[in-house]
């Protein structure tokens, strides 16, 4: 009954604080919107005012997404930490979101050298196979290492050198549209439009839908292997599926905002910390509404502070999640 009550709080503050922050992701800004001009836009009555267009075309769409790929970023973090059974894997320390920025940029670049726009679809198919192919060699590597943390260093590894040639591709990319995917690359949530959203919303629907159904054979798995095979869960079907999700969720957020670290693993931890459990049925839910909160409140960070400036969505993450990656390794060193 005393958790169930805490599961119940848990959720109401995440919920609270996602309201909260979506609110003031829409008023606050380099141009301050009123309630009551909002409302009127909203409703159809100021349509045609440059207030309009920045609320319909830039900053309701932008907040709507933050949200959204924050929650599926906050998701594949949990659903690696639960595969490796490793409280600080995720899609940027394990290089994954590299990987998937690493095949965006080629592709894109070899797309507009030919005079062709890609859309959504399309960079979410590049940015899932960039995923899949960093996971291929952090699954290789896992076969041969029996050291988490070195697992962990391997994985880095791999993200600097998928960062590295990306960043020479860009860098003598012959195009005009390549500064938009220098910022990209970077990280940021700015640019995105309802046609995107109109792409990301139903594939990240399924794969949390998916994952949901997963729940179960999840809390088995972090009982163990030998566990969950006893109590009837296929092991190897299930462990792809993992892999699967987590690489799918990833690459929607790369493809769209491009890499964005930390969120995958402090945003679990912290969710972990509110509700004290780790049962997957309470968890994937609340790590999305975290991740939610946790991006919209860094994205707000990233374009206000230094407004009309903008800083990276990445550095703003760093700044907020390194510190819980530190005292989660602090804690288990303890242990």
């Amino acid at each position: 009954m005393k958790q169930n009550r805490r599961y119940a709080l848990g959720y109401l503050l995440l919920l609270l604080l996602l309201a909260a922050l979506l609110l003031l992701g829409i008023f606050a800004g380099s141009v301050a919107l009123e309630p009551e001009r909002v409302l009127a836009i909203l409703l159809g009555r100021e349509q045609d005012t440059p207030q309009a267009q920045i609320l319909m075309r830039s900053r309701l769409p932008r907040v709507l997404a933050s949200a959204i790929l924050g929650g599926a970023l906050s998701v594949a973090g949990f659903l690696l930490q639960t595969f490796f059974a490793n409280p600080i894997a995720g899609p940027f320390v394990l290089g994954i979101s590299s990987g998937a920025k690493l095949v965006v940029a080629l592709v894109t670049i070899a797309a507009l050298s030919r005079g062709i726009v890609l859309g959504s679809v399309a960079w979410i198919a590049a940015a899932f196979v960039g995923s899949m192919i960093s996971m291929g060699f952090v699954l290789l590597i896992a076969g041969r290492v029996k050291s988490r943390s070195m697992l962990i260093i391997c994985g880095v590894m791999i993200g600097y050198i998928c960062s590295a040639i990306t960043d020479f591709a860009v860098n003598f990319a012959d195009d005009s549209n390549i500064v938009n995917l220098h910022n990209w690359s970077m990280g940021s949530f700015s640019g995105l439009s309802w046609a995107n959203l109109r792409t990301m919303t139903p594939v990240i629907a399924v794969a949390m839908l998916c994952t949901l159904l997963l729940a179960k054979p999840m809390a088995a798995y972090q009982l163990g292997e030998s566990y969950a095979a006893n109590v009837g869960v296929r092991i190897k079907p299930f462990r792809v599926a993992l892999i699967l999700l987590s690489g799918l969720l990833s690459a929607c957020v790369t493809a769209f905002a491009g890499p964005i670290s930390f969120v995958g693993i402090a945003v679990p931890q912290l969710v972990k910390g509110l509700f004290r459990t780790a049962k997957p049925l309470v968890i994937l839910p609340a790590s999305f509404l975290g991740g939610a909160v946790f991006c919209l409140l860094c994205d707000m960070i990233a374009r206000t502070v230094f407004a009309p400036t903008e800083l990276s969505i990445s550095s703003v993450t760093a700044l907020l999640g390194a510190p819980v990656v530190i005292a989660v390794m602090l804690r288990r060193q303890r242990m």
